[in-house]
């Protein structure tokens, strides 16, 4: 059995999983970040799983004044590991807007052969960044962690001019010389017939 072990060792190939029903890669790092629960929504025509503190990108919202989304369309909720049910009707997920924008542009070429039809049009998606603040299902509530606000920083005072304007004394100043005109054409003498 030691030897087994330090053949597994040796091994280019490593265990990708540690622990069992659990998601990971070759280095250890945990995929889910350390949140077991999480849910499954639908925004826009897709689905994204989310826990609490994510940002998404979804297909631009309409929202109100105060910046919240609710999604309403929850497909799968998790409590913890191992576990996964079909949501109540008192389900519910709640965002925060945090940014709204345009993605980076793609190219849309249509071209048929033999036909010169070549069109080339570009197109850039609109999308809304929400970050999930809450998922809440079952009478049991998981919140974000609060991101610690930005203050801004203090403007500076602009600095009052305590040295005296410097006058330029002539000596200091070389003279430029003025700059040559290009000498006139003269006119070509009229032809007499």
């Amino acid at each position: 059995m030691v030897a087994e072990s330090a053949d597994a060792e040796n091994s280019k190939h490593r265990e990708i999983s540690r622990f069992p029903g659990t998601r990971g890669c070759a280095s250890g790092i945990d995929l889910d970040g350390g949140i077991g629960m999480y849910a499954v929504i639908r925004a826009g025509g897709k689905q994204y799983r989310v826990a609490p503190g994510d940002v998404i990108r979804v297909e631009s919202l309409n929202t109100g004044t105060d910046g919240k989304v609710e999604f309403g369309d929850i497909l799968a909720v998790s409590g913890g590991e191992g576990q996964i049910g079909k949501p109540q009707a008192d389900s519910h997920v709640v965002g925060q807007v945090v940014e709204q924008g345009r993605a980076d542009k793609i190219l849309v070429f249509h071209y048929k052969r033999k036909k010169q039809y070549k069109k080339l049009r570009g197109h850039r998606q609109a999308f809304t960044a929400v970050r999930i603040t809450e998922i809440a299902f079952d009478g049991q509530k998981f919140t974000a962690p609060e991101l610690p606000k930005k203050e801004p920083k203090p403007k500076k005072a602009a600095p009052a001019e305590v040295e005296a304007p410097k006058v330029e004394t002539k000596a200091a100043a070389p003279h430029k010389k003025a700059a040559k005109k290009p000498a006139a054409k003269k006119a070509a003498p009229k032809k007499k017939t």
